[in-house]
């Protein structure tokens, strides 16, 4: 029987951020954001279930839900990115995930005790969102102190990954889980997750430098954030691009469920397992983003990666009238090919601003982004319940489609297109 040639694997391990002796702190962070990556994933089909199926949630209260998901981001994103860069961002990690288990726990809570009402769905929903707003800003601008400049890529790469992962296997596995057990004790299996993040984050020894103090009003410091994204003409295109995506995306987004559940009658598993299947598109992205970015270059990865998602939106809203099993592999198809250009996109957009940035500015920078990306998402969600009300789901789609393709120009008509390598930041040596 021939060996398995294992010695180039571990070669590999020990020199990738996966097995070397200084990766073990950005190992845990890893492990902990995965577990929460888990969560949220699990969260985003299981709670428009919990409304739909527990509760009967039309097209409004829908598009209402996933406006209170995304709505923090509108709220307090800019204050938020100050604020971390006051604090230390392991304990901002954990007090994150902390807030979201325990908000989560009080739905199965409430449903045991017969008082679960969409209005504390609505509460729940804005307060992880809030958590949430903490932790992504805080994860982003704590792995560059954890990891050297030149593998920030590859440990982008590496939390996409997990991100992949989870979004194969939660919704598929959330599916499933609210057929067999129902939303409300899947809720609680959600809450778990947190709960288990937080056990790996607080494993984390790295000791962050000395906080930064500073007697400015916060507007002052939050306009620090804002001025560095918009005097950047590069970073400018690209927040441009991914804003008006969140913003289409989030129209679709929002009737989504219900399209699949009331209109498509494929049920939660049919559902789950389109949204795992499509998901496989993300982990390829995850683990084609490395080496695109080595062969073609930065820049142009950037410009032309969304490109080849396209066609794929329209198959969506296509799939109504179409059998269950062929709707769903029409889904699972348009998730999982527009899934590998948006994660190569996110993994060499987010190296590149988080390179760019001097690290003094890198909470603020990230929640300035986060702001205006992730701001429109809620506008998204309202815009989607609102047309589905009034002109039906499907026309709801539609308009998510059309967003898309205008979503790419920014970059696509911009000098990303002839840039292989991209600036960095002066003070990124270190």
């Amino acid at each position: 029987m021939t060996p398995v040639p294992t010695a180039p694997l571990v070669r590999w391990y020990r020199t990738s951020l996966a097995g070397h002796p200084d990766g073990l702190n950005f190992r845990r962070l890893w492990v902990g954001d995965t577990f929460s990556q888990f969560g949220t994933q699990v969260g985003l089909i299981v709670l428009p279930l919990l409304a739909v199926s527990v509760l009967g949630a039309d097209e409004f209260e829908m598009g209402l839900l996933a406006t209170f998901e995304t709505l923090a981001f509108l709220v307090i994103g800019l204050p938020a990115g100050a604020w971390v860069d006051r604090m230390r961002k392991r304990e901002v990690l954990v007090v994150a995930d902390l807030v979201r288990g325990l908000a989560l726990l009080t739905l199965p809570a409430a449903w045991l005790l017969e008082t679960l009402t969409f209005p504390l769905v609505l509460v729940v929903a804005a307060v992880v969102g809030v958590a949430t707003v903490f932790f992504d800003v805080a994860y982003q601008s704590y792995l560059p102190s954890l990891v050297p400049s030149e593998r920030i890529s590859e440990g982008n790469a590496k939390l996409q990954v997990s991100q992949s992962v989870a979004q194969i296997a939660g919704p598929g596995l959330g599916g499933v889980l609210v057929r067999a057990l129902g939303a409300p004790l899947v809720v609680l299996l959600d809450a778990l997750s947190y709960f288990a993040s937080v056990l790996f984050l607080l494993r984390i020894r790295h000791r962050e430098g000395p906080i930064r103090r500073s007697g400015r009003r916060l507007h002052s410091e939050i306009g620090e954030g804002l001025a560095f994204v918009f005097r950047e003409p590069l970073l400018r295109r690209i927040v441009a691009t991914t804003a008006l995506g969140n913003l289409a995306g989030s129209v679709t987004n929002s009737m989504l469920v219900l399209y699949a559940i009331r209109d498509l009658g494929i049920g939660e598993t049919g559902l789950g397992l389109a949204l795992s299947v499509g998901a496989v598109g993300g982990l390829a992205g995850a683990l084609l983003a490395e080496p695109l970015l080595k062969r073609v270059g930065e820049g142009r990865t950037i410009a032309l990666a969304l490109l080849p998602a396209l066609p794929m939106y329209v198959l969506v809203p296509l799939a109504e009238g179409h059998p269950g099993q062929a709707a769903v592999t029409m889904i699972a198809t348009s998730m999982a090919i527009t899934g590998v250009g948006v994660v190569v996109y996110n993994v060499a957009q987010v190296s590149f601003r988080q390179r760019l940035c001097p690290r003094p500015l890198l909470g603020r920078m990230n929640a300035s982004v986060r702001f205006v990306v992730w701001g429109t998402m809620p506008v998204g969600a309202f815009l989607g319940g609102v047309i589905g009300s009034r002109f039906g789901v499907l026309t709801a789609l539609w308009v998510g489609v059309a967003g898309q393709a205008l979503a790419v120009l920014p970059v696509l008509l911009s000098p990303l297109v002839r840039m292989r390598d991209l600036p960095r930041g002066l003070d990124q040596h270190a």
